[in-house]
């Protein structure tokens, strides 16, 4: 029998035990079923009570038509099944599928309400018959007889009067409006109410039931007060929700007495939320007075007045028929579940607690004033239903912006340390105070990563943003966020940063002992214009153009403008002497305080009585324990590069030092890869680079491996105002000209033998070997590399004594013609090889120098070079004396082995090629001819592209080489 559930389940198909044929088989195949819906026959749709059960059944059904039109044997039942296959039309596979059900044998749970709807929809249109199994059990014409199956406006409403003490309660019903008496009128299978030869679908069991009920008794209930009572509490109680029950006898309520009873106000919208099962259920609820009656009950109020006597009291339809509308518009199902005699709506968890739904709709309830109970309630859920709330106001502080970020979630308001948690895990739900979880809208969670990437958490609302990273404000914010001190403050800086040439010149100070060129007063100025607005920055001009001068002249200008505490100079090693002798000679009211050796002051407290105080990036690391107390002035940082890794030691040690300000000096900040910039302008513009993940990220993978030039152009544009870089063709235009020039040394026979064997096999390690595995074993390929290297240079160095270098006898023919007239600089980065070029020039006679790291005294053996005569020929390592020497004495450089870094070369040639040199420089690079040497020189122009594009331009650049490179170095083309 077909019932409805009278507890919440959302409508399910029926589980299908078996299928039993009422007449004819369920299994025809095709050739019959196209013989079954020949024109000859008619089909018709055959309706009526189970064989076996009394369960509602629907057959398709068909069988010819007599001469005289009537309906005639065989009846065959079709399998709708087979006739799936002939539609596409929605309502027609509805159709078929709701006769395949409706035909066979289901759990007692009844058939949905849905299932009869496709039935009735009928699309074909075919005529319905009844069947009547007492007449017989087989359809046949004399047991069918045509019936209307329709869905139609089926209503009832039950009626109680009063007489004297007595209590009468009857019931009308109308079909589409029209009144029908209850004794024409039959139910059948809980579904159908059934006049003369008419179905009416009925979709409220409900009704079903009072009809059922008053038709027992006579439509006609008359019982006296106490009866009654009972009565209603038990019977009319069930069903008002449902059938509308009018109680005739009751007055309705007189404005005063409303007030009295509690009903003065609006009615209150209310929305309760509850779980069955998987489902969430909505029962929209109108509080009127002290009384709650759900929205989709037809129940009346009732109240009683002072006499303790009954009164009405009138719903609001209107307002009630607003909150269902509104509800209606929220969700697509709920216009469906309308239909259905359900005092609430419905939607599977999931689908309520779908962010993107929930928060809307929490939205809209709330607009509307109604009053959402449960939520926090339901079984596992944690959420907020409230929007997050932002409101950002960004204000200018000394050397911060300080972002002020609210962001709120109802009453309660999320921590910036919370929402950072949530963007660390990429996470939209953020833990609020009260235990529940706030949903951020994912292009929030997209724009606080960008702020927390661009500053750091103050406190609970602050977000201090470096001003170094200006020009990331006005993409970060929204114009009405900034203050408008601070869009005052960003215009300021972008018109005079853009421009080098409007930054005002500063006077040149008194105690500096040596004329600017214009250029370098144009650096002070630069300098002293970025101390106004305390940011640091790097000075970059090409090697040789005189940093040192412009930044001791720029101490000397902070000193001229007030007191300062002292600065500290950070530099390598070998430079010690340089930076003395340079102030000395240029600044001599400089007091100097020399932390380097073992007798060195282990404590702060004499550097108040110095201006400057000068140590090692060695004893930096050592001393940091004290160093870090210290409230320098200004730190700067020499050669700047030694700090590049940010996991070194000695940058850990130069960003825990204390100072107004920062500056970092370096000819050559990009020297292995983009990544190179990150420490150093991490120190000098704490801030302006964001984390080391987000800059390998967003610059260096991008630029250095895949050559984005719009990545290229954003960190360029970023860091411009902060790295001020002159080349020598741009301001050094009186220096003479330089040429650089490439000589091949064609290998022996004997050489060349000995190298292709050990190219062979370097080639075969790697070609043997997957990508992983080679960079697992980084060192062994760089063995193999320098290998390579060496055989270029010399067999002798790898132990092919009896093997003659061709590199070196061509060298020395070099060297002996141009040393009559020419000084020399020999460099190379192995000490063993300026060891042989060594031995070869004391049997020519030719006076030298010598200098590599071990070399002592630096100063002397550099004095020897540029003073002596007959000192014609200098050997230098690449490591030791690539920086920080002035050799303008020589004019000619050779260039023994080319190295991966044409940046580490050109600080070579510029120790010759300088301010002060007056003959032309010749650089000479020599090269093996089809070696490894050539792949270098070619890899070597790609770099100094890369250098020149970000800024102006290392041991460890094979590591960035693929297994194809690696073996294009070691194949000859």
């Amino acid at each position: 029998m077909i019932q409805e559930k009278q507890d919440f389940e959302p409508f399910k198909a029926a589980t299908v035990h078996e299928v039993l044929p009422i007449n004819g088989s369920l299994g025809a195949n095709a050739e019959e079923t196209l013989s079954s819906t020949s024109p000859e026959k008619e089909t018709i749709i055959v309706i009526g009570k189970h064989r076996y059960y009394n369960l509602f059944t629907a057959q398709l059904v068909t069988c010819p038509r007599s001469s005289t039109g009537e309906l005639k044997s065989p009846f065959t039942v079709l399998n709708t099944l087979d006739l799936v296959w002939s539609t596409q039309q929605p309502e027609e596979l509805k159709f078929y599928a709701a006769i395949s059900k409706l035909q066979g044998f289901y759990e007692a749970s009844g058939t949905d309400t849905a299932v009869l709807k496709a039935l009735i929809r009928n699309p074909f249109q075919y005529p319905f018959y009844l069947h009547d199994s007492n007449i017989t059990e087989k359809i046949s014409p004399r047991s069918i007889s045509p019936v209307q199956v329709s869905q139609a406006a089926t209503d009832g409403s039950i009626h109680v009067s009063q007489k004297g003490l007595l209590y009468t309660t009857s019931m009308e019903l109308s079909i589409d409006g029209a009144y029908c008496p209850l004794s024409r009128i039959s139910v059948q299978y809980d579904q159908f109410v059934v006049l003369d030869t008419d179905w009416y679908l009925c979709a409220n069991p409900h009704l079903l039931q009072a009809i059922a009920y008053f038709k027992r008794h006579g439509n006609s209930v008359t019982l006296p007060r106490a009866a009654f009572l009972q009565f209603r509490k038990e019977v009319l109680a069930e069903m008002e929700d449902h059938v509308h029950v009018a109680h005739t006898y009751l007055k309705a309520a007189t404005p005063a007495q409303l007030a009295t009873g509690g009903f003065g106000h609006a009615p209150e919208k209310r929305l309760y939320l509850s779980e069955s099962g998987s489902y969430v259920k909505l029962t929209p609820v109108m509080k009127y007075g002290e009384t709650e009656i759900p929205v989709l009950s037809r129940r009346q109020i009732y109240a009683q007045d002072k006499a303790g006597k009954l009164i009405g009291v009138a719903r609001d339809g209107e307002a009630e028929d607003a909150f269902t509308a509104l509800l209606l518009r929220q969700h697509p199902d709920f216009e469906e579940q309308l239909e259905t005699p359900l005092l609430y709506f419905y939607l599977h968890k999931n689908r309520f607690l779908d962010e993107d739904w929930f928060l809307c709709a929490f939205e809209v309830w709330q607009s509307q004033q109604i009053t959402v109970l449960g939520f926090n309630d339901l079984q596992g859920n944690r959420l907020n239903q409230h929007k997050a709330v932002i409101s950002i106001q960004v204000l200018s502080g000394v050397n911060w912006f300080n972002a002020q970020v609210h962001v709120r979630f109802g009453r309660q308001e999320a921590s910036l340390q919370q929402l950072y948690r949530s963007v660390k895990d990429k996470s939209r739900y953020v833990q609020l105070g009260d235990g529940t979880k706030g949903i951020l809208p994912e292009e929030w969670l997209q724009k606080l990563e960008r702020y927390f990437r661009a500053g750091e958490v103050a406190d609970e609302t602050t977000l201090r943003i470096p001003k170094v990273s200006y020009a990331a404000l006005s993409e970060l914010f929204e114009a009405h966020m900034l203050a408008e001190e601070v869009r005052e403050e960003l215009n300021r800086y972008q018109v005079q940063l853009s421009d080098l040439a409007a930054i005002k010149p500063v006077s040149v100070p008194a105690g500096l002992h040596a004329e600017l060129r214009p250029y370098q007063l144009q650096g002070l100025s630069w300098l002293s214009f970025l101390d106004s607005l305390n940011f640091g920055g790097c000075l970059a001009d090409d090697m040789g153009l005189g940093k040192s001068i412009q930044i001791i002249a720029f101490i000397l200008h902070l000193k001229a403008k007030s007191a300062q505490n002292a600065h500290l100079l950070l530099v390598p090693t070998s430079l010690i002497p340089n930076w003395v002798a340079e102030m000395q000679k240029f600044a001599p009211s400089l007091s100097l305080l020399i932390l380097q050796g073992s007798g060195r002051p282990k404590s702060t407290a004499h550097f108040a009585g110095y201006d400057v105080v000068i140590t090692t990036y060695g004893t930096l690391v050592a001393d940091i324990a004290y160093l870090k107390e210290y409230q320098f002035s200004y730190v700067f940082l020499d050669e700047s590069q030694n700090i590049k890794n940010p996991l070194s030691q000695r940058y850990k040690a130069a960003r825990l030092l204390k100072a107004r300000n920062r500056v970092a000096i370096s000819g050559t900040p990009l020297e292995n890869s983009t990544f190179d910039l990150y420490a150093q302008l991490s120190f000098a513009c704490p801030g302006l680079l964001g984390t080391k993940q987000f800059f390998r990220n967003t610059y260096a993978i991008p630029i250095d491996k895949f050559k984005n030039k719009r990545s290229a152009r954003a960190l360029q544009d970023k860091i411009s105002p902060f790295i001020l870089r002159r080349t020598k063709k741009e301001v050094a235009t009186e220096l003479p000209e330089k040429t650089e020039v490439v000589l091949h040394c064609e290998m022996g026979s004997e050489q060349r033998t000995v190298y292709e064997a050990y190219e062979r096999e370097f080639r075969d390690y790697i070609a043997a070997r997957g990508e992983d595995e080679i960079q697992k074993n980084a060192m062994h390929v760089l063995r193999g590399i320098t290998r390579l290297r060496q055989l270029c240079n010399a067999p002798q160095l790898i132990g092919e004594d009896k093997v003659a270098s061709s590199k070196i006898a061509i060298l020395l023919e070099q060297i002996r013609h141009i040393s009559r007239h020419h000084k020399v600089l020999v460099f190379s980065q192995f000490v063993s090889m300026l060891d042989l070029i060594r031995k070869e020039l004391e049997k020519e006679g030719l006076g030298y120098a010598l200098l590599t790291g071990s070399t002592r005294d630096r100063g002397e053996v550099v004095n020897r070079f540029q003073e002596d005569e007959a000192t014609r020929v200098f050997l230098i390592s690449l490591k030791a004396g690539g920086t920080g020497l002035n050799l303008t004495a020589a004019d000619y450089v050779f260039l023994v082995d080319p190295w991966w870094n044409p940046a580490v070369e050109n600080q070579a040639i510029d120790r010759s090629y300088r301010i002060g040199q007056k003959n032309n420089v010749i650089a000479v690079r020599l090269i093996c001819p089809d070696t490894v040497e050539e792949k270098i020189l070619q890899l070597q122009q790609n770099k100094a592209q890369l250098a020149s594009d970000l800024v102006g331009t290392g041991d460890d650049f094979f590591r960035s080489l693929s297994k194809a490179a690696l073996l294009a170095l070691a194949t000859n083309n």
